[in-house]
C-alpha cells in the first residue's frame, strides 16, 4: 500500500509541475503579445514615413501591384511573412484605395486578426491616407447604406463578415492606427439599437459582437482588468474618455435590459406552445408535422436566444438571466417529447403506478444480462467496437463544434462541408472497395471449397446439438411460473443466441396455450429481458401479435373468445413492460370503442383489466385513457348490454379509475384527550395497572370527567381480556371521586337498555362487551346482586308482548342468550349460597323457559349453554319442553308463598314482643321496587358466613369501600334470621350511621396496628399479674353470682372486683359513695357483702387514678400507633391533607361501615373480589381474591 501512495503522490507532482510551466508559458506570451501591440503602437502614432524618393525606387508596375494586391484578399498567418516582404518592395501610393478595399474584402478568420493587423500598420507607416481610407472602408461594413440593401444574400455571412471587422477594428485602435476611440460610439450605437429587437437574426447576430466586443475592449465599457501589471499600463495609454465610457456601460445594460424582456416573451411563447401540444398529445395521440416542425423552431430560437444573452450577460460580469420552471418547460427534445414531459408536470398528484414494492420490481427491474453472459453471446462485440470508434469521434468533433458555435465563422459551413464531401467520397470508396471484395471472393480455389464443405458439416452438427438444447429449453417454458424460474431461463437461452434461435423463440412465447393466461406475465418479463441485447426479438413477437389482433378483430365471427383474451392480454402485458408503445395499445382499444359488440366489449374489459390501471397511472398518457375510460362508460349507457357485460365494463372501469372518495376527517383531539385514550387502550394492562390509575388522579378532574367517562363506557374498542382492568380502575378512582362510578354504573345500565331497544347488528360487539363490564362491576362490588338479577330478567323479557316483538327480539335470534352467558360467565359463580343461589336458581328455570321457546339452538351457542350449566348447576335439570318448565316455575312460586306467609307470621309473633328497630332501607330492593311479586326483605336472605366472619366484613367493607356508592338497598342482616337459626337482633346491628368521607387504612396496616396492640396489652396484663402476684391475696375463689347480670340500682351500675380489685361506679349523680362487692368467707361458703365507701376514700381515689392512668396510657400508644400509620400512607399516597381521625369524643373508633346497603356479612361462597391496597408510590392497584 505504501509503495502504491509513493508511486500515486510522485506522479501527481509531474501534473502540478505540468500545469505550472504551462501557466507560465501562457503570461509570457501574453506579456509578449502585449509588449509587441505597444511597440505597435509606439511606430504608429509617430510613424516615420519614407519620402517620395525612396518609394520612387520601390517596384510600382501596375502587374506587380496587382498581384500583391490580389494576395490581401487572402491574409492568413501563414502568408504573413511573405505578404509583408512583398509590401516592401512594391509602391502602392497609387493603389492605396485597391489595397484597402482588397483588406476590407478578406475574409478573416480569428486565427489571421492579428497577420492582418501588422498588414496595416506597416501600410498605416508608409502611406498617409491609408488609415482614412481603411476606416471608411471598415465601417461601410456596419452601415451599408443604399448600395448594401442588396446585400441580403446571405445574412450568416454578414454577421460573420461583421464579427471579424469589429475585432479588426479594435485591434487597429489598440495598435495606434486608428487613433479616435469615437469610431466605437457610432457602431455601439447602432447595434444598441431598440428597432434591431423586432428582426430575431438581427438580435442574435447584435448580441454575438456585443458580447465578442465586451469581452475584448472590457476598458471601453470600464470593467475591472485582470491580468499583468504592463496589462493595466497598456489599456491605461488608451485615450478613452469619461463620457465614452458611461455611454458604452449605459448603453449595453439597456440593450441587456431589452434583450432579457425579449427573452421572457419567448420563453412564454414556448411554454404555452408545449400545453397545446400536450393537449393535442392526449386528444389524439400524436402531434401534426406542422406542429412539431413550428415547435423545434420556436425552441431552437429560444436556445439560440438563450444562450446569446447568457454569454453577453457573462462579459458583463452579470448573471445570466433565470426564467421560471425552466426545468420543467423549456427542453431539448421533440415536440412529442416535451408535450409528454408537460403532461407529466402534475405527476405528483397522480397515484402511484404500482400497487406494491413487488409489482413494481417484477415490471422494472430486470436483470442485466451482460453481468451474466459474456458479450460475444449476446453479439455485441463488434457493435461495442463501432460505438466506442463512434464515441471518440464524437468526443473528437464536439470541441471544434462548441468553438465553431462560440466564434461562428465563416469557415464553420466550408470546413463542415468539407468534412460531409470527405465523407460521401469515403462511403462511396468504401462501397467501391467491397465490390471488388466480392468480385475476388467469388474467384476461389476448388480446395476451399472443399475445406468450406467440411466446415458445414461440422456446423450442421454443432446446430443438431445446439437444437437439442432449445427444444429442451423450451419445453420447460410452460414451467417458469416465478420471476427466479424465467429470469434463469432467460440467461440459459443467451447460450443458445442465435438468429434462427431466437425466431423459434419467438414463436413459442406467441404460441402460448390460449388457457394458460398467467404465463403472460412471465413470458413478457422474458421477452423484456432480452430485448435489452436482442432488439429484433421485441419486435418480431409485436409483429405477431398485431397481426393476430387485427385478424381477429376483422373476422368479426363469435369464436375463439380465448384466443382473442389471450392476445389482447399479451400485449397489455408487455405494454406494462413498455415493449408495447402505449400507441398500439390505444389503437387496439379504439377498435373495439368502435364495434363495441359481443367479443370486443370482452377483449376491451381484458385490456383495460391488464393494462388499464398502468395507463391511466402514468403521466404521459392519463388524459387519453380517461378520454378512453368516458367513451368507454357513454357506450355503456347508450347500449342495451346484458346484464354480464355491464359487469364486465363496470369493473373494467372502476378498476382504472377507482371512484373519488373523500378523504378521511381525522378527529382533532385536544392532548389531554389523547393521553387519556393512550393510557386506557394502549398503556393499560396488569402490570401498569397502578400507574395508569396514578396518572388518572393526576388530571384535571372537573375538565377531564366528562371524556373519562365517555372512555371507560367505550371498553369495546380496547381488549375483551382487560375489561377487568377498566372496572378496577373505576373501583380505584371510587376512594376519591365517588359520583365517577355512580356516573360509569348508570352508563352501563343506560346502555344495556339501549342496546334492546335499538337491537341493532353492528352494535353486538358493543353490547357483549358491556355485558361483560356490568360483571365485573358486580365482581369489584360497585353493584348489587339485584341489580345484576334484574338485569337479566330484563335481557329476557324486554319487548315481549309487544307489536315490536318480532323486531326487538326475533324467534331465530339468539343473541340476548350470548348476553346473559357472557354476563353470568362474569359473576355468577359467585351466587352459590344463600338467597342469591335461590335467585339464581329461579332466573335458571325461567332462563330455560327462554331457551325452549327459540326452537333449535345453532351449535355454538348450545355448546355455551352447556358449559354454563355445568359451570354454575352441573346438578340442574335441563327440561325438554316449555310445559315441564312451567309447572316446575308454578310448583316453585307455591312454595315461596308458603315460606313468606310462615316468616310473615314469625315476624308479627317478635313485634309484639320486642318493637323492632330495624333500619327502614333494610326492606327496599335495589330501586325501591319489588322483584317478582314478593319483597326484597323476603327474598334478599343473607349471603354471608356466620360468626366472626361478620366482624371480618365489617373491617374490609369500611377500609376497602370505605367511598363505594350503591345505588339500591341490598341484603341487609335481618336476612340472618333465614339462615342464622333465627336469633335476637342486637340493637348495634341496626343502628343508621350518618356516612362521612374518611380516608381509609390499608387492611394490612390494620392487621399489623391490631397485632402491635396485641401485643402491648399482653405485656400491660402480664405485668399487672405480676403485681397481683406481689400482693397478699386471698385463697378463695370468685362465686359465678358475681358474674350474673348485676341489677342496677339508684347508686348506679354494679361491678364485681376480682382477687381483690375494686370495681368503680362513676355516675353523673352526685353521690359521694362508691357500693363495692366484698367477697367474706364463713367456714366454707363464700359470701359477697355491698358496701358503701366515700369517694374521698384513698382506696377509691387510688383505684380511680390507676384505671385512669392505664386508659390513658392504652390511648397513647394506640394513638402513637395510628398516627405514624397515617404519615407512612400520608407520604406514599400523597393524602398530606386527610389525616386519619379514628379517635371519637369516648375514645372508640367507628367500627362499622356508614349507611350501607350491603349487610356486614359476606357474599356467600366466600367473599367477593377484595380491594386491598398495595401503597407503592401514589398508585393503588385493585386486586381480585378469590
Amino acid at each position: 500500500m505504501e509503495h502504491h501512495e509513493e508511486e500515486g503522490g510522485a506522479g501527481s507532482e509531474p501534473h502540478g509541475k505540468q500545469d505550472d510551466e504551462e501557466a507560465a508559458a501562457r503570461l509570457e506570451e501574453v506579456k509578449k503579445s502585449i509588449e509587441a501591440k505597444m511597440a505597435f503602437r509606439q511606430s504608429n502614432l509617430n510613424p516615420e514615413r519614407p519620402d517620395t524618393g525612396f518609394l520612387r525606387t520601390l517596384d510600382s508596375s501596375i502587374k506587380r501591384n496587382t498581384a500583391v494586391i490580389k494576395k490581401l484578399k487572402q491574409i492568413n498567418e501563414e502568408q504573413r511573412e511573405g505578404l509583408m516582404d512583398d509590401l516592401r518592395g512594391v509602391n502602392l501610393s497609387k493603389f492605396v484605395s485597391e489595397a484597402v478595399t482588397a483588406i476590407c474584402d478578406a475574409k478573416l478568420r480569428s486565427s489571421d486578426i492579428q497577420a492582418a493587423v501588422q498588414i496595416c500598420s506597416l501600410l498605416h507607416q508608409r502611406y498617409k491616407d491609408f488609415s482614412p481610407t481603411l476606416l471608411q472602408g471598415l465601417l461601410k461594413v456596419f452601415f451599408p447604406g443604399k448600395s448594401g440593401d442588396d446585400l441580403e444574400a446571405d445574412k450568416n455571412l454578414r454577421a460573420m463578415k461583421k464579427r471579424s471587422t469589429l475585432k479588426l477594428l479594435v485591434e487597429l485602435f489598440f495598435v495606434g492606427v486608428i487613433e479616435d476611440g469615437g469610431v466605437f460610439v457610432n457602431i455601439i450605437k447602432d447595434l444598441t439599437s431598440g428597432e434591431h429587437l423586432k428582426d430575431r437574426d438581427t438580435t442574435q447576430t447584435n448580441l454575438t459582437l456585443l458580447a465578442s466586443f465586451a469581452r475584448q475592449g472590457r476598458m471601453f465599457l470600464g470593467l475591472p482588468l485582470s491580468g499583468p501589471e504592463i496589462h493595466e499600463e497598456f489599456f491605461k495609454g488608451l485615450n478613452i474618455t469619461t463620457d465614452q465610457k458611461k455611454f458604452f456601460r449605459k448603453a449595453f445594460q439597456t440593450y441587456y435590459v431589452a434583450a432579457a424582456e425579449l427573452l421572457q416573451s419567448e420563453h412564454t411563447s414556448l411554454r404555452q406552445m408545449e400545453h397545446e401540444n400536450a393537449k393535442i398529445l392526449n386528444a389524439k395521440g400524436e402531434l401534426s408535422d406542422e406542429s412539431v416542425s413550428s415547435y423545434e423552431k420556436l425552441r431552437k430560437s429560444y436556445e439560440h436566444l438563450y444562450r446569446n444573452i447568457s454569454s453577453l450577460a457573462e462579459a458583463l460580469d452579470m448573471q445570466p438571466p433565470v426564467m421560471p420552471d425552466d426545468g420543467h418547460t423549456t427542453r431539448v427534445t421533440s415536440g412529442e417529447d416535451a408535450s409528454s414531459a408537460a403532461a407529466g408536470k402534475d405527476s405528483s398528484a397522480l397515484e402511484a403506478i404500482w400497487d406494491d414494492e413487488d409489482t413494481r420490481a417484477f415490471y422494472e427491474c430486470l436483470p442485466d444480462l451482460r453481468a451474466f453472459v459474456p458479450a460475444v453471446l449476446l453479439g455485441e462485440a463488434e457493435s461495442k467496437s463501432s460505438d466506442q470508434s463512434a464515441k471518440t469521434q464524437e468526443q473528437s468533433t464536439e470541441p471544434t463544434l462548441e468553438s465553431d458555435q462560440s466564434q461562428q465563422t465563416t469557415e464553420d459551413t466550408g470546413e463542415s462541408s468539407a468534412d460531409v464531401g470527405a465523407l460521401q467520397e469515403g462511403k462511396t470508396t468504401e462501397k467501391g472497395k467491397d465490390k471488388e471484395e466480392k468480385e475476388k471472393d467469388k474467384i476461389k480455389d476448388p480446395d476451399k471449397e472443399k475445406g468450406d464443405r467440411k466446415g458445414e458439416h461440422e456446423k450442421e452438427k454443432l446446430k443438431s446439438i445446439e437444437g437439442t438444447n432449445l427444444d429442451a429449453l423450451l419445453q420447460r417454458l410452460p414451467g417458469c411460473v416465478s420471476r427466479d424460474l424465467i429470469d434463469q431461463l432467460t440467461v440459459e437461452f443467451c447460450y443458445l443466441n442465435s438468429k434462427a434461435n431466437r425466431k423459434k423463440l419467438v414463436r413459442a412465447v406467441f404460441n402460448v396455450p390460449r388457457t394458460s393466461l398467467e404465463l403472460l406475465a412471465y413470458y413478457s418479463r422474458l421477452v423484456a429481458t432480452l430485448s435489452t441485447c436482442m432488439k429484433d426479438v421485441s419486435s418480431m413477437l409485436l409483429a405477431m401479435l398485431e397481426e393476430e389482433f387485427n385478424f381477429l378483430i376483422n373476422k368479426k365471427d363469435q369464436m375463439n373468445i380465448e384466443t382473442k383474451i389471450r392476445n389482447i392480454r399479451f400485449i397489455g402485458e408487455l405494454c406494462k413492460f413498455k415493449i408495447a408503445p402505449a400507441g398500439l395499445v390505444f389503437s387496439c382499444l379504439k377498435a373495439c370503442l368502435d364495434d363495441f359488440s359481443h367479443h370486443n366489449i370482452d377483449v376491451a374489459c381484458n385490456l383495460l383489466e391488464t393494462c388499464g390501471r398502468f395507463l391511466y397511472r402514468s403521466p404521459e398518457t392519463t388524459v387519453r385513457m380517461a378520454n378512453m375510460l368516458e367513451i368507454l362508460m357513454r357506450l355503456k349507457n347508450v347500449k342495451n348490454l346484458d346484464p354480464r357485460h355491464s359487469t364486465l365494463v363496470e369493473n373494467a372501469y372502476y378498476l382504472c379509475k377507482p371512484p373519488e372518495r373523500s378523504a378521511r376527517v381525522t378527529k382533532v383531539r385536544p392532548p389531554l384527550h389523547q393521553y387519556i385514550r393512550k393510557l386506557l387502550f394502549s398503556d393499560l394492562d396488569k402490570s401498569t395497572i397502578e400507574h395508569v390509575l396514578r396518572q388518572l388522579r393526576k388530571l384535571p378532574w372537573g375538565e377531564c370527567e366528562p371524556y373519562l367517562l365517555k372512555c371507560f363506557l367505550k371498553v369495546h374498542k380496547g381488549k375483551y381480556g382487560q375489561i377487568h382492568l377498566i372496572a378496577s380502575l373505576t373501583a380505584g378512582l371510587s376512594r376519591y371521586h365517588d359520583e365517577f362510578a355512580v356516573s360509569v354504573v348508570d352508563e352501563v345500565l343506560e346502555e344495556i337498555r339501549v342496546g334492546l331497544e335499538l337491537n341493532e347488528y353492528g352494535m353486538q360487539q358493543r353490547r357483549i362487551a358491556h355485558m361483560r363490564f356490568l360483571g365485573e362491576l358486580y365482581n369489584y362490588e360497585h353493584v348489587d346482586s339485584s341489580v345484576i338479577f334484574e338485569t337479566l330478567y330484563l335481557t329476557l323479557a324486554f319487548g315481549h308482548g309487544t307489536p315490536e316483538q318480532d323486531v326487538l327480539d326475533p324467534p331465530e335470534d339468539c343473541f340476548r342468550m350470548r348476553m346473559v352467558i357472557t354476563l353470568l360467565e362474569t359473576c355468577g359463580h359467585y351466587f352459590d349460597r344463600g338467597s342469591s343461589k335461590r335467585k339464581l336458581d329461579r332466573f335458571l328455570m325461567h332462563f330455560q323457559r327462554y331457551i325452549l321457546s327459540k326452537g333449535v339452538l345453532p351449535l355454538d351457542v348450545e355448546f355455551d349453554l352447556q358449559d354454563l350449566f355445568a359451570d354454575l348447576r352441573p346438578n340442574m335439570t335441563r327440561y325438554s319442553s316449555i310445559e315441564e318448565v312451567n309447572a316446575a316455575l308454578v310448583e316453585l312460586e307455591e312454595r315461596d308463598r308458603t315460606v313468606s306467609i310462615d316468616k310473615n307470621n314469625n315476624e308479627k309473633h317478635s313485634d309484639t314482643e320486642k318493637p323492632s328497630r330495624r333500619n327502614t332501607s333494610n326492606k327496599m330492593s335495589v330501586n325501591g321496587t319489588e322483584e317478582n311479586g314478593v319483597d326484597h326483605g323476603d327474598l334478599g336472605d343473607s349471603e354471608s358466613d356466620s360468626g366472626s366472619g361478620t366482624i371480618n366484613r365489617d373491617r374490609h367493607d369500611e377500609e376497602g369501600l370505605g367511598e363505594e356508592n350503591h345505588d339500591g338497598g341490598s341484603d341487609s342482616n335481618e336476612d340472618d334470621d333465614d339462615d342464622g337459626g333465627g336469633g335476637p337482633v342486637s340493637d348495634e346491628d341496626d343502628e343508621v350511621h350518618v356516612r362521612q368521607k374518611v380516608a381509609e387504612v390499608d387492611p394490612q396496616e390494620a392487621e399489623k396496628f391490631e397485632l402491635d396492640l396485641k401485643a402491648v396489652m399482653q405485656e400491660s396484663m402480664e405485668q399487672r399479674r405480676l403485681e397481683l402476684r406481689s400482693r397478699p391475696t386471698l385463697n378463695m375463689t370468685i362465686p359465678m353470682n358475681v358474674f350474673e347480670g348485676s341489677t342496677k340500682d339508684h347508686h348506679g351500675r354494679g361491678v364485681g372486683g376480682e382477687s381483690g380489685d375494686e370495681a368503680l361506679d362513676e355516675e353523673s349523680g352526685g353521690s359521694k359513695e362508691v357500693q363495692v362487692k366484698v367477697l367474706v368467707k364463713r367456714g366454707n361458703k363464700q359470701q359477697t357483702k355491698q358496701m358503701y365507701i366515700p369517694r374521698d376514700c384513698s382506696l377509691i381515689q387510688s383505684t380511680k387514678q390507676k384505671e385512669a392512668a392505664e386508659l390513658e396510657e392504652k390511648q397513647d400508644i394506640k394513638r402513637l400507633v395510628l398516627e405514624y400509620n397515617d404519615r407512612e400512607e400520608e407520604e406514599l399516597n400523597g393524602l398530606g391533607n386527610q389525616t386519619l381521625n379514628y379517635m371519637q369524643s369516648g375514645g372508640n373508633r367507628l367500627a362499622s361501615r356508614g349507611s350501607t346497603w350491603e349487610g356486614t356479612s359476606g357474599r356467600g361462597g366466600g367473599a367477593r373480589h377484595r380491594y386491598h391496597g398495595s401503597y407503592s408510590g401514589s398508585g393503588v392497584h385493585y386486586s381480585r381474591k378469590k
